[in-house]
């Protein structure tokens, strides 16, 4: 099978990446994305802004986005406003909510990463694929 990511510019799938959690309370939805490794985090970091992630996210959720470093757990949190159509009582969503905001951000790619560095990742290589 051929390398998923097959140069620094094609973009890898942040779940590709990095794992991250998400939660919910009325409109607003938390997502902190959790990166493995020193070395993932001082590249991935900068390329997780707030620009980025509203856009990515932005069928989803309509109000502004707030961005905190967690540098010594090499996260960063987002939180994200008028995020859940109006909260768990009034939205017409699902039951998930926010617990789904986690997977969708995961979805959004991420360019600039070395392909080397990107398998240092334990979770580049799906259940499936063994590393190389």
């Amino acid at each position: 099978m051929a390398a998923f990511n097959t140069g620094v510019d094609s973009g890898i799938p942040l779940h590709r990446l990095a794992q991250a959690r998400s939660g919910d309370k009325n409109d607003v939805c938390d997502i902190t994305v959790f990166l493995p490794t020193a070395e993932l985090y001082a590249v991935v970091e900068p390329r997780l802004t707030v620009e980025r992630v509203a856009a990515h996210m932005a069928p989803l959720a309509s109000g502004k986005v707030d961005r905190y470093l967690l540098p010594n757990v090499w996260g960063v949190k987002f939180v994200l406003h008028e995020a859940l159509g109006g909260g768990g009582s009034r939205s017409l969503r699902g039951d998930n909510l926010g617990k789904s905001m986690a997977a969708a951000l995961l979805l959004m790619p991420i360019t600039g990463v070395p392909d080397d560095l990107a398998r240092t990742s334990p979770t580049y290589y799906g259940p499936k694929e063994t590393r190389r």
